[in-house]
């Protein structure tokens, strides 16, 4: 009896899409990013990509809980010194409410190679229309926690 590892093969990649309306942007991106991950399998294994596609609309919709509107801070760098760019979560999620979400979903995912790979199936949109339906996405409700 060996351990089992997922070959190429044995992994079968779904869509889901999230609805982020009235979602608290911390909660919605523990989850997507266990869906990103592949956390949900039984073949799951850390070494190796097993997650799925996911779609999140109404970006523009989401909450964030406190003072955190106000107070959060996305930090970006040029690469030059001095080179430091701060943005208020305010401005950034009425200019661009998609990178929120993806800053706080990369955050939870591995930081290597195989994180930057599974940001790449995350599929964000401020609105409610997206250009995946193709690809069939299934509805995937977020969990609500109780408080």
């Amino acid at each position: 009896m060996g351990t089992f590892s997922p070959k190429p093969g044995d992994i079968e990649r779904q869509w889901h899409v999230v609805d982020a309306d009235d979602q608290v942007l911390g909660r919605l991106a523990s989850q997507v990013a266990q869906l990103l991950r592949g956390k949900h399998k039984p073949i799951y294994a850390p070494h190796v990509d097993t997650g799925d596609f996911v779609i999140v609309v109404n970006a523009e919709k989401i909450v964030l809980t406190g003072n955190k509107r106000e107070q959060k801070i996305a930090y970006r760098h040029s690469g030059y010194p001095g080179g430091l760019k701060k943005t208020p979560y305010s401005t950034l999620l009425d200019t661009k409410p998609e990178r929120a979400i993806q800053l706080a979903v990369k955050g939870m995912l591995p930081h290597n190679k195989l994180g930057r790979k599974m940001l790449t199936k995350l599929k964000v949109y401020a609105g409610t229309e997206h250009p995946h339906a193709a690809q069939q996405p299934q509805p995937f409700e977020i969990k609500q926690i109780a408080q």
